[in-house]
């Protein structure tokens, strides 16, 4: 006996959010899935179990089970407990400020502070260059140290914004 649930097609509203979010979370750099599920757990009237996820969206127990981890670190979702149910249901973080605050704290802020290490180092590589690739070298480093500045103040000031 097959304990699966049946397969159930998504509604166009559900369609649809899920398209939505999808097109949203690729713009971020994120898998497809990712949207997929996070659409889906938005839009829903009631919380979801991975089962539901897997069922309703036809992808793998893999994608939904590593999908729900990322969107639990991204603290996108989080988990509800119901009476007399043993599975996680989850529920979606419907306040868009915090999603994108905790999404430049968690996602972005860690990028900025790898990318000043990266660009140290590559000075330090600069320097045993010859004298004109040196230069070269210094000139190019000198625009991304700026870029990487004025990442590393924006950063700060758009989570304070979002987070008014």
């Amino acid at each position: 006996m097959d304990d699966a649930p049946a397969e159930t097609e998504l509604s166009e509203l559900e369609s649809e959010a899920v398209a939505l979010f999808v097109r949203l979370v690729q713009l971020l750099g994120l898998p497809k899935s990712i949207g997929q599920i996070y659409g889906l757990i938005y839009i829903s009237p009631r919380p979801l179990t991975m089962d539901d996820i897997v069922s309703r969206l036809g992808i793998s127990l893999g994608s939904a089970s590593q999908g729900l981890r990322q969107l639990r670190t991204l603290k996108a979702i989080r988990v509800t407990y119901i009476p007399g149910e043993r599975k996680d249901h989850y529920l979606p973080e419907t306040e868009f400020r915090k999603l994108f605050a905790n999404f430049i704290e968690d996602q972005l802020s860690p990028h900025i502070e790898v990318g000043r290490d990266a660009i140290d180092h590559m000075t330090r590589l600069a320097e045993s260059s010859s004298e004109a690739d040196a230069i070269h070298y210094r000139a190019r480093i000198d625009k991304l140290r700026r870029l990487h500045s004025i990442a590393g103040r924006l950063t700060p000031a758009i989570a304070r914004f979002i987070n008014f």
